[in-house]
């Protein structure tokens, strides 16, 4: 549907039954048109594509580039049927370039360093198997493509009429980035800023060093910009940044909390600490073992990045005992 004057929102949905939309964005312009992000690679999504497409009197071949915020699959996945069909360029930033090859192509050896990550963070080894290959299913829904523009902090990207800024805002992903449209004050926010979601942060193998630290500091740079529209990667579009991201920083406050309080019985693994902390899986609040496979993964590489930058911040202290990481509160 056409949300403001020259900005057009297709929901493609998520594939197996799994409950959600992903956002994509196309922006007409004088000379062509960009989409933004492109959804997972199913028949679904491509139909829903298609009809979005045709509902809006928008054509295929009017579409010049596709920019991927990240190469998460609901966000990258139909890239490389989508530049077939509409004989586009894509865009991404030169991290999220890199790193797409080792996920999608050579996935061997992440998924061995994966294991190594939760095994020394404590999770027992009869877990390990089922979080470790908890996302294997969604390889199947990419179609993963080289991008013909790489991308990096305060790049342009101008279709004639609108032209956008590229922010880089690690966090949920180490090249993850925004677009900022400066006279509009419209800013793309993939899977940066949410409004009914908090964006996923963890220590994952491909993350960069602390994070957490990154994604803060990247979404209190943004809290500063001036903006009259924000369109998510999910849900609805919104246009109170500030309050949002004061929501954002009230709920990993919390959660810092949640852990610290945790460690105030003792030494703890991050798997220790995340069973013993509150969880919101999709649909409601619940406790660590009644979470999928993957949402149990997502919630231990959550902690672990929370663990890292309280390291870093000199709260606490880890040791490795038994062949795995144990926190320590100091004080």
């Amino acid at each position: 549907m056409r949300i403001v004057a020259g900005v057009y929102q297709i929901r493609l949905p998520f594939p197996q039954s799994v409950p959600g939309y992903t956002n994509v964005y196309v922006v007409e312009g004088e000379k062509g048109n960009i989409l933004i992000d492109c959804g997972w690679d199913w028949p679904g999504a491509l139909w829903a594509f298609r009809e979005g497409m045709r509902n809006d009197s928008l054509k295929f071949q009017d579409i010049n580039w596709i920019v991927i915020t990240h190469t998460h699959p609901d966000h990258y996945g139909l890239a490389g049927k989508l530049k077939e069909l509409c004989g586009a360029r894509v865009a991404m930033h030169r991290l999220e370039a890199e790193l797409a090859n080792s996920r999608y192509e050579t996935s061997a050896v992440l998924l061995n360093e994966m294991s190594e990550e939760l095994k020394k963070n404590g999770v027992p080894q009869d877990e390990l198997t089922d979080m470790r290959d908890a996302s294997l299913w969604m390889q199947k829904f990419v179609s993963s493509c080289q991008p013909e523009i790489i991308l990096d902090e305060g790049d342009k990207i101008s279709n004639g009429t609108f032209e956008f800024e590229v922010l880089r805002t690690p966090g949920h992903s180490q090249g993850h980035i925004c677009l900022y449209e400066p006279t509009k004050k419209w800013l793309f926010s993939g899977d940066h800023v949410l409004f009914q979601t908090m964006p996923h942060i963890g220590l994952h193998p491909q993350s960069e060093d602390n994070p957490l630290e990154d994604y803060l500091k990247s979404l209190n740079n943004l809290e500063a910009m001036k903006t009259n529209f924000i369109f998510p990667g999910h849900g609805p579009v919104f246009n109170s940044l500030k309050l949002r991201t004061a929501e954002i920083l009230q709920h990993h406050d919390q959660r810092r909390k949640n852990i610290l309080k945790v460690l105030d019985g003792g030494m703890k693994t991050a798997y220790q600490i995340a069973v013993e902390i509150p969880w919101k899986d999709r649909s409601k609040a619940g406790k660590f073992n009644e979470l999928t496979s993957l949402d149990r993964r997502l919630a231990i590489l959550h902690v672990m990045a929370h663990l890292k930058l309280l390291d870093s911040e000199g709260e606490l202290g880890r040791i490795e005992q038994e062949g795995s990481y144990v926190y320590l509160k100091k004080s």
